[in-house]
């Protein structure tokens, strides 16, 4: 029989399913997993504070480009290119490639032929989908490409075809190109924006991570990163509209970069990486640890007191 492994999910995104989730599945391939209010172990995101309220292991996944706060949390899964023994590098793209099944597609090199077929088949120039109005890289790239040439926009935001798209990958699938703008940019904040461009063999055009060809091919896609301006980048995509066989060589490429750490690899290290914390049961919990938590009251109290002194020193004008 499977050990009972006692968890529970808390401040992740909207939609977030405690039942059906990477995390959750990993662990039940070894644990019969039992979730409850008062569990061993928390999985938490950044989308709220309840994790505050449990006093077990913390296990914090970020998400979204934020960094792990380790006097909060006791383990960390993050997008960050840091070596400590309590932190593993899980880049949110992992997630999505486990949950659709996209890692076959994104090793594959298709022939010359069955390449063409795609490309020629594709009608449309270019797309976005876009919810989050705070992201000024991309709104500024759509902003300048749409001067030269149309752009459709299908999200929430910026919308310019009369309906919001319900079904991504349906709609890009028809477009040459697919604007792969995180929502901002830091060394390894990858997200499942370049990826999904690359398996319905549109061309992204990515902007977020600067590190981005250690993950993902270079010769397939257009990195942002590597011009020195918006009109360089948009030069390079009509060039590649214009001239077919380039473009049909890049949707040709294995998608994964050379030397990236393999999605099955990926796997087994997180599988170990939790093991790990599990079965160090005996290890007390930061949110129980009271030099921490002492240690957290003094910051607090320090910036309290800054911030008092700083306006004795520089009182408002209009006070």
């Amino acid at each position: 029989m499977k050990p009972t492994l006692i968890i529970n999910f808390t401040d992740f995104w909207q939609g977030f399913d405690k039942l059906d989730n990477f995390f959750y599945n990993l662990l039940s391939e070894t644990y019969n997993i039992e979730i409850s209010d008062k569990p061993n172990f928390l999985f938490y995101s950044c989308y709220g504070n309840d994790y505050l309220k449990y006093r077990c292991i913390r296990i914090f996944y970020a998400s979204e480009n934020q960094r792990p706060d380790f006097l909060r949390c006791d383990y960390a899964l993050s997008f960050d290119y840091i070596q400590r023994r309590n932190h593993y590098r899980l880049p949110l793209y992992h997630l999505y490639i486990d949950k659709h099944g996209y890692y076959q597609q994104l090793l594959q090199h298709i022939s010359i032929a069955t390449a063409t077929a795609i490309w020629k088949g594709k009608t449309k120039f270019c797309c976005m989908l876009v919810t989050n109005p705070n992201a000024t890289e991309r709104i500024d790239f759509f902003n300048a490409l749409s001067k030269t040439k149309w752009v459709d926009s299908g999200g929430r935001y910026l919308n310019n075809i009369g309906y919001a798209v319900t079904d991504k990958m349906e709609f890009i699938k028809d477009y040459k190109f697919v604007l792969a703008f995180e929502n901002s940019s830091f060394p390894g904040y990858t997200t499942e924006k370049i990826m999904e461009p690359m398996v319905t063999n549109c061309i992204p055009v990515y902007w977020g991570n600067p590190l981005i060809e250690k993950e993902f091919n270079a010769a397939s896609f257009v990195n942002v990163h590597r011009y020195s301006n918006f009109d360089e980048v948009i030069q390079q995509m009509i060039a590649l509209d214009e001239q077919d066989e380039k473009a049909i060589e890049m949707i040709r490429q294995e998608k994964i970069a050379a030397g990236a750490t393999e999605h099955r690899v990926v796997l087994q290290e997180v599988t170990a990486f939790l093991d790990n914390i599990i079965h160090r049961r005996n290890k007390l919990p930061i949110a129980k640890n009271r030099l921490v938590i002492v240690w957290i009251l003094v910051l607090k109290v320090k910036t309290k007191i800054g911030n008092r002194f700083f306006k004795m020193l520089n009182p408002s004008p209009h006070a």
